[in-house]
């Protein structure tokens, strides 16, 4: 039984010691370093901080020279020694705090030392021992400042290190007729290393909101961006399954319009036809799954980004003047212009300038309440141009719960036609967005002008080339800056 004793005393004690060791590392990690560590420039003051710190480093100087020459008893050039070291941790500690905070404290115990030296003497009586005033309020302010900018547990072990050697020096050693100012610099380093440490909490805190924030706004664009994508391939989708129907069909019947096909034209049309119907049903599993986040659903109602059914045709700018009429049947008033030749653009072309008519006046109906907008849609031999431009609102919108990324659907639309999109407030108030999508020449189709277009249509010049339609752009975007 005593055998078993000994054997735990001896592994309670070499734990114990394990334990004791493992500490002292971490207290040489943290305390025995050069590492820079510079105080920033404040956000309103900038450098204001650093020169009160080089004021204070001056008062304290003289603050501690001028007590321990007169009262101390302390010799000339070790007095100036010892403030002089304690007014350069000061400004030390702006750069780097834990060597500092070493110089302070050096330059604390080696004048408590001559003082108590001149104390036992008979030198010199009823001295602030071992703290003088000036030397407190060095080693205050290099706390501070290492408190502002270490771990909490590094300046939890200073200000233990600092207490230490305070009970150490007035405690311990001691000395006769002093006035004792242990336990004031005790609660007075405890206080400032407490408040530097909540300080140092609360700007990491703001710091780390804001880079949260940040973070949060670029996902929620990010995001916005890959749905309006999802949406923009969704729609296509439509566009490219009609035309894969289209050559399915007319694999079927070209052999029929031939007397006599040969063989191997009817086996290459049959491997055309097979392939595009392959790619249609490809197609149709892609489009099932775009058209809802859950596919085996099915959904009747109306998609709310578009307005439109989830299987509905996709809109061309045959039916902008129904999108004006709905809007201005939602209380916004809207004039609408259409000038140019109007001719058959491509499917992408015509879906992507209806939705950005349509978003441009979604947004002048949720942003700039009474309002006046007007549209104006120009065809050209190279493409189409819409504007989209509204006067100052006559009232404050109310807040809006959306992400407010509507410019980066229409941007996306623009972007994936090689088009231009410019958006900005106006010289005069309001707002304008201005998109060119360009459009291959060789599908120029030209159709009659609808009836009731045609009293609003005028003769317009035209740019006939893509560098024309762009100085178009870069005018526009000169209005709208």
């Amino acid at each position: 039984m005593p055998r078993v004793v000994g054997v735990t005393e001896t592994g309670i004690r070499r734990r114990v010691v394990r334990r004791l060791l493992r500490w002292l590392g971490v207290l040489r990690d943290d305390l025995w370093t050069t590492r820079p560590d510079p105080l920033p420039p404040s956000v309103w003051l900038r450098w204001l901080p650093h020169g009160v710190m080089w004021l204070v480093a001056f008062g304290v100087t003289v603050g501690v020279v001028a007590p321990l020459m007169d009262g101390g008893g302390v010799g000339g050039s070790v007095a100036f020694a010892i403030g002089l070291a304690a007014g350069a941790a000061v400004v030390f500690a702006l750069w780097r705090p834990v060597p500092a905070w070493w110089l302070s404290t050096a330059a604390m115990m080696v004048g408590a030392l001559e003082v108590r030296r001149q104390l036992l003497a008979g030198g010199s009586h009823g001295f602030t021992w071992p703290w003088t005033a000036g030397g407190l309020i060095g080693h205050l302010a290099v706390l501070l400042l290492l408190a502002l900018r270490v771990p909490t547990r590094v300046a939890v072990e200073a200000l233990a290190v600092t207490l230490l050697l305070t009970y150490l020096v007035e405690g311990v050693l001691g000395a006769p007729d002093f006035q004792p100012t242990g336990v004031l610099a005790a609660i007075l380093f405890t206080v400032v290393v407490v408040l530097g440490t909540a300080l140092r909490g609360r700007r990491e805190a703001s710091r780390a909101l804001v880079e949260q924030t940040t973070l949060t706004a670029e996902e929620r664009a990010r995001r916005t961006v890959l749905e309006e994508r999802s949406r923009i391939a969704r729609e296509l989708h439509d566009v490219v399954a009609h035309h894969m129907s289209v050559i399915s069909i007319q694999a079927q019947v070209a052999p029929h319009l031939v007397a006599d096909p040969s063989e191997e034209l009817k086996e290459n049309l049959a491997g055309i036809r097979q392939n595009a119907l392959e790619a249609l049903t490809e197609l149709r599993r892609v489009l099932g799954v775009l058209r809802s986040e859950h596919p085996e659903t099915p959904e009747a109602s109306a998609d709310p980004a578009t307005g439109t059914a989830p299987h509905a045709p996709q809109p061309t700018l045959d039916r902008i003047e129904a999108l004006v009429e709905n809007t201005r049947a939602a209380g916004l008033t809207v004039v609408l212009r259409c000038s140019g030749e109007r001719w058959s653009l491509p499917p992408g072309v015509e879906l992507s300038a209806y939705r950005i008519v349509q978003e441009a006046l979604s947004n002048v109906l949720r942003h700039a309440p009474g309002a006046e907008a007007h549209v104006h849609v120009e065809y050209l031999p190279i493409g189409v141009v819409v504007e989209v431009a509204n006067t100052r609102p006559t009232r404050r919108a109310a807040p809006s719960e959306g992400a407010g990324h509507g410019l980066l659907g229409m941007r996306e639309r623009a972007a994936m036609l090689s088009g231009v999109l410019l958006a900005g407030p106006q010289q005069e108030g309001g707002y304008k967005v201005y998109a060119y999508l360009p459009a291959s020449p060789a599908d120029r189709d030209p159709l009659p002008a609808s009836p009731s277009a045609a009293g609003r249509t005028r003769p317009a010049t035209t740019p006939t080339d893509p560098a024309s339609a762009r100085h178009r752009a870069d005018d526009s975007k000169e209005d709208t800056a």
